[in-house]
């Protein structure tokens, strides 16, 4: 059974930076895509970014191209969410996601137990 455990998040000024982290256990981190959604009362769950088993590919909406850049440390086990040029409108409940096989924007087994980002202006 995969978990999902994410640290980080808190209260940031706009244009700063944050780190999220996501600890994966189980036994087929190797064969996992990843992502990071968000979450809003007023939007729904958005997708933020998405890396491959090998961490080879990325993917991003353009929401946030240029400013989050995901990656994954295999000899910990983790997946990372550095993002950088803070908006109030990156306000969010931030989820990490894992599922077998191929990366892409939806359809994620495994979710991590969220949390709260908060960007002032």
């Amino acid at each position: 059974q995969v978990q999902l455990v994410q640290f980080g998040g808190g209260l940031v000024q706009s244009g700063g930076s944050l780190t999220l982290s996501c600890e994966i256990k189980g036994p087929t981190y190797n064969n996992l895509a990843m992502a990071w959604f968000r979450q809003t009362s007023g939007k729904g769950r958005e997708f933020v970014a998405a890396i491959s088993p090998t961490g080879k590919l990325t993917d991003y909406p353009d929401s946030v191209r240029g400013r989050f850049t995901i990656s994954r440390d295999d000899s910990k086990n983790a997946l990372y969410l550095q993002m950088n040029s803070l908006k109030p409108d990156d306000t969010a409940i931030y989820y990490c996601a894992a599922r077998p096989g191929l990366f892409g924007r939806g359809n994620y087994d495994y979710w991590g137990q969220g949390t709260q980002v908060t960007v002032s202006s």
